[in-house]
């Protein structure tokens, strides 16, 4: 029997036929995935490699934390009260980046500038309490060049400001692009990396906190 005259013999059998490829179309891929999607994804990867490359420095460090040649350790060099309000700034930072999304996403542009204006100056705290750390260390003797451990310790602290650095220029222009073009669909899309971005540094600054300062600066 076909199918007309089947749905012609019983009425119920032509809801039930198109009940079932309803189903089937809830159940199947219903087209491209949003842009925002994408990007957000392809994003988390570049993240993710970055990560391997700061898994390597960890490494590096945990192998030469002892090599010292005589020179300081880290117990007779860190200042874990610094790093303590550097570790706020950054933290704190995080959380006024996490405003600005959520204000973007409401459109709201006094409160994403505000926030992100905030999320810059503390960036920048962070920076010159870095800074200061690494000017200290080379005029007391303990540049780069002294020992293997601070070779690792400056490679490993310092491409994570040159990360943190690279993440205020990225801000700036977010905030110069919507002042100038408001919040389009391909703006959102980088505020969107951008945070996936400085949320990350944030992560990582925590393995640096706990690996190099807190076990570094132990007898």
């Amino acid at each position: 029997m076909s199918t007309v005259a089947l749905r012609e013999t019983h009425p119920g059998s032509r809801a039930l036929t198109e009940a079932h490829h309803g189903s089937v179309a809830s159940r199947g891929w219903s087209g491209p995935a949003p842009k925002r999607i994408v990007t957000g994804y392809g994003f988390w990867i570049f993240i993710l490699s970055d990560m391997v490359m700061f898994s390597a420095f960890f490494a590096t460090y945990a192998v030469l934390l002892g090599q010292t040649a005589g020179g300081p350790s880290g117990h007779d060099l860190f200042d874990l009260r610094n790093v303590a309000i550097e570790t706020g700034f950054l933290l704190a930072s995080s959380f006024s980046c996490g405003l600005a999304t959520i204000a973007a996403d409401t459109r709201n542009t006094t409160w994403f500038q505000a926030a992100m204006a905030v999320t810059c100056v503390l960036g920048l705290g962070f920076l010159a309490i870095e800074g200061r750390e690494f000017a200290s260390l080379v005029a007391r003797g303990a540049g780069p060049t002294r020992s293997a451990f601070l070779s690792a310790f400056f490679t490993l602290v310092g491409c994570h400001g040159l990360h943190v650095s690279a993440g205020i220029l990225w801000l700036l222009t977010m905030m110069a692009q919507v002042f100038a073009k408001g919040f389009r669909a391909d703006i959102q899309r980088r505020i969107l990396c951008f945070a996936l971005f400085w949320h990350a540094l944030d992560i990582i600054w925590i393995a640096v906190f706990t690996v190099v300062y807190l076990l570094g600066s132990a007898k």
